[in-house]
């Protein structure tokens, strides 16, 4: 039980950890100490959630469903696209913590973490089919082992990176480092929507 709980929790980090628009966002949220715990919150609850729909057995069905995917690639390349775009227009002005973004409400907080999770055929790829099918390797309860320490590793990265950014914002709150995160960040967004949708035209 406890190997099993070892390599779900390993395997799952290693595919949280990877940087990605999720983790852009969280980080970001965290710099800025603004609805940090519902970003975390949302963040968590939908990688459970994948998680357990995978490991139940969900993977094998979005594996014979194409299109479900395609829609998702499409939909979740625009919003990174977008954000992308706002990310990178936010960084032409160096204002700082307290710039463009820094005062969204926690209703667009929590729309945006929403998207970010759910609108991103990554997620899906990572926690519905490929530690499904790894925790299904496993077989009987030992998959529930597994897909425990998968959320084990969830809750750890998500709380760790959003409350420990706050740790770091004394030293990012200058608006000439901001500018530089939000342009990182802006990058990192286009790139991956360029990435979603490239095998759409292949």
């Amino acid at each position: 039980m406890l190997a099993q709980v070892v390599v779900g929790f390993l395997t799952g980090l290693s595919l949280i950890v990877a940087i990605g628009a999720q983790n852009a966002f969280v980080l970001r949220q965290g710099l800025t100490s603004r609805h940090v715990g519902l970003v975390v919150t949302i963040c968590i609850t939908g990688d459970v959630l994948l998680i357990l729909a995978g490991v139940a057995g969900l993977g094998a069905l979005v594996a014979t469903h194409a299109g479900v995917l395609t829609v998702l690639r499409v939909a979740g390349g625009a919003y990174l696209l977008w954000f992308g775009i706002r990310s990178l227009l936010a960084a032409r002005t160096p204002t700082g913590m307290t710039g463009a973004g820094a005062g969204a409400s926690a209703r667009v907080v929590a729309l945006t973490a929403l998207a970010l999770t759910f609108l991103n055929p990554h997620v899906y790829l990572d926690t519905v089919l490929m530690l499904g099918t790894l925790a299904n390797r496993a077989g009987g309860t030992s998959r529930w082992w597994f897909a425990g320490g998968a959320v084990l590793a969830s809750i750890l990265w998500f709380t760790g990176l959003g409350f420990g950014a706050r740790r770091a914002s004394r030293w990012v709150s200058r608006p000439r480092v901001w500018q530089l995160i939000d342009l990182a960040i802006g990058l990192v967004m286009i790139a991956l929507a360029t990435l979603l949708v490239l095998p759409l035209f292949g």
